[in-house]
């Protein structure tokens, strides 16, 4: 057969098989016509109307709630219920036509509180309630608060039976302040006489009511004459210490620098030194062989008690010390190249150490355990703001003989340290819960360095949870922002829950397993109010942690 013949009947056989395709796609053209022509009379089954939703969120007007529902063609109206408990009861049903909804006296027959957070949810009828959709839970609302002249309460303007209350001088004179209990939301009750204001406490906008309870909320209001000017919320502390109790020492009214010195070389054991806020004191460079707690007294005003380390603490040789504990103070060293606050270098043994409502600053490191085989029980940090720190960070076991048990940070905020933790021994616990923490640790560095071979381990795990990381220290100002995650480790267990890093949070090695990297997308500037002033307050309201992570002290309120 010659090549003309076999490319005739190569072009046969094609020609055939363009045949069999175009009859094959014909086929399919009439299936498909058919199908189309039968979904024209095919009748599907009515279902419910889906769950209805929001057009926008909750937003609420003065003292009124807007419910803004997208309207659905098939409902014919909605119920919207209205709760202040999450629906262990139900505050107002609203029976309405129209998908836009305005909660106030008109709908409901009496004004909504202020400043109160209510939750809202809806359900979509049809003709046949066969057909409703389920019911829908739209979240929480608060209302704005009262239009007022009295200014939010901080931390320091209350105390376990002291209310400092301060206005702006606007308007009528204030004449008198009246107390009532946190749940009398229409202020119709008063717990006391009213308390009048006197021309000298007008002019400086500000006076103390006293008599209160210690760890109770009350609701504080002003007027002038029978006009109410606005209510705020206090809630008192818990109860101060009795200077007289028995183990107390107190100089508050001794401001000698050294007061503080002077009253724990005569301390007993298990004494609290009680201090004055406002003052500064010199620290005691000792070794202690006795439990101890520094204390601030209650008091007004911003600036904390003051402990001045031009040395550290330590634990005396041989002893087995229960605590030593520090409250409500400013602690700051004098040289952050070379200064702890306990730098523990004896074989000794301390149960506690622990700060509670401090600012820690300019420090070398907080806690160092420096040499021979000491060992520290339980090391806590709680509601406190902590500022550049150098290169022992907040804890250096820096020895491999030493042992550190249980770290524990809480509710707290770390700025500007060059490293987290440094340990050459295992720990049993390590807890990070509910804490902001920026420009930590140094770019390059590990945040997590446990750095001792076969002890390198926190043998009951990690746990990380509600807390915001920005980035690291960059100190050279080059933008380089990369950390390792951890040094060891290897055999121990993270927990990690609901937590967040900012866009320029990264790990350039030994990640942190499942650490969330960069789940804010926007950087660390955009996030947080002021890091130079260790205002740690959420700048950004559309970050989706604001209520439920980072420092405590420092987030949105509902």
């Amino acid at each position: 057969m010659d090549f003309k013949q076999l490319t005739i009947k190569q072009m046969k056989s094609t020609f055939h098989i363009y045949k069999i395709k175009a009859l094959i796609l014909s086929c399919l053209a009439m299936v498909l016509c058919y199908a189309c022509s039968n979904d024209d009379d095919q009748t599907y089954d009515r279902t419910r109307l889906f769950g209805p939703v929001l057009n926008e969120d909750l937003y609420a007007i003065d003292n009124t709630v807007i419910v803004d529902i997208a309207k659905f063609k098939d409902a014919v109206n909605y119920t919207v219920e209205v709760s202040r408990d999450s629906f262990a009861t139900i505050e107002y049903t609203i029976k309405t036509d129209t998908s836009f909804v305005v909660v106030d006296k008109a709908t409901v027959g009496e004004d909504l509180f202020w400043n109160m957070l209510y939750q809202v949810r809806a359900q979509a009828h049809a003709d046949d309630a066969t057909f409703d959709s389920k019911v829908s839970d739209f979240g929480s609302v608060r209302t704005q608060r009262f239009p007022s002249i009295l200014n939010d309460p901080a931390s320091y303007d209350v105390t376990d039976t002291q209310a400092r209350v301060t206005w702006s001088l606007i308007g009528a004179p204030v004449t008198g302040i009246q107390v009532f209990a946190a749940d009398d939301f229409r202020l119709e009750n008063p717990l006391y006489s009213e308390r009048p204001v006197t021309a000298e406490e007008q002019e400086a906008g500000e006076a103390i009511v006293e008599g209160l309870d210690p760890e109770t909320e009350y609701q504080i209001a002003i007027y002038s004459d029978t006009t109410l000017r606005g209510w705020v919320n206090y809630t008192t502390k818990v109860a101060d210490i009795d200077p007289t109790s028995p183990g107390v020492i107190d100089i508050r009214e001794d401001e000698n620098p050294d007061a503080v010195i002077n009253a724990l070389s005569a301390a007993p054991d298990n004494a609290i030194i009680l201090v004055k806020r406002g003052v500064v004191y010199n620290a005691p460079s000792t070794a202690i062989d006795k439990s101890v707690t520094i204390q601030a007294a209650y008091g007004f005003g911003e600036e904390k008690a003051k402990l001045i380390f031009d040395g550290n603490f330590d634990v005396a040789d041989g002893a087995n010390v229960g605590h030593l504990r520090f409250v409500g103070l400013e602690l700051r060293g004098t040289d952050w190249g070379g200064k702890y606050v306990m730098n523990m270098s004896k074989e000794a043994s301390l149960g506690e150490m622990s700060f509670e409502d401090c600012y820690i600053t300019n420090f070398r490191g907080v806690l160092r355990q420096k040499d021979n085989a000491n060992t520290i029980n339980n090391y806590i940090i709680n509601n406190c703001v902590i500022d550049s720190i150098n290169g022992y960070g907040l804890v250096s076991v820096d020895n491999n003989a030493a042992k550190l048990n249980n770290f524990s940070i809480t509710n707290s905020s770390v700025n500007h340290t060059i490293y987290f933790v440094v340990s050459k021994n295992n720990f049993e616990t390590l807890n990070i819960r509910d804490c902001s923490i920026a420009n930590t640790p140094e770019t390059g560095r590990q945040l997590l360095r446990f750095r001792e071979a076969g002890q390198n381990n926190v043998t009951n795990g990690i746990s990380i949870v509600n807390s915001v990381f920005g980035h690291s220290w960059d100190q050279t100002g080059e933008g380089n922002y990369g950390i390792k995650g951890i040094e060891g480790l290897e055999d121990t267990n993270f927990e990690l829950l609901n937590n967040y890093s900012t866009k320029n949070f990264s790990f350039t090695g030994n990640e942190i397993p499942g650490f969330p990297v960069a789940n804010y997308a926007n950087e660390q500037t955009d996030l947080w109010v002021d890091l130079d002033t260790n205002d740690f307050h959420y700048k950004d309201k559309g970050f989706r942690g604001r209520y439920d992570a980072g420092d405590t002290n420092f987030r949105d309120k509902l």
